[in-house]
């Protein structure tokens, strides 16, 4: 079996954080807001196309991360989506928001200005919270 890669795209865009049960996780490089990239490990290019059990457990991975944004971060609407128009492999979008982030209330694509990016002690302590709390497996 082939390892699993993830896009060149998604690696430059985002820190890779660790693994979930079905899923890498990355956080995307913009600090503004918490905004985490599911990365399943799969060639389906679709969640919907997922066999039931297996699109289950990819559920499951994101709502732990979403979970962790509730519970943990206090962030009291999550957005979720996978769109893949630019990335063709399969990956969704759980992103933190509040009313006074800083593309509030618009989508983030196309409306989260430059913003400054995580440090390594930042990048560590989430990690270690998502180990924590939604069961990140690091490599």
């Amino acid at each position: 079996m082939e390892p699993h890669t993830i896009h060149p795209q998604l690696l430059a865009d985002c820190h890779p954080l660790g693994e979930l049960v079905a899923s890498d996780l990355l956080l995307h490089r913009n600090a503004s807001l918490h905004w985490f990239v599911v990365v399943p490990r799969t060639t389906v290019p679709d969640l919907l196309d997922l066999p039931a059990l297996e699109r289950a457990q990819v559920i499951s991975d994101c709502g732990a991360v979403s979970s962790f944004l509730k519970g943990t971060l206090g962030y009291g609407k999550v957005n979720f989506a996978g769109l893949g128009n630019v990335v063709p492999q399969m990956h969704l979008h759980v992103i933190g928001r509040r009313p006074e982030d800083a593309c509030w209330p618009s989508p983030v694509w196309g409306n989260l200005p430059e913003g400054p990016t995580w440090s390594i002690d930042a990048i560590e302590t989430l990690r270690v919270g998502l180990t924590e709390k939604a069961g990140l497996r690091l490599r």
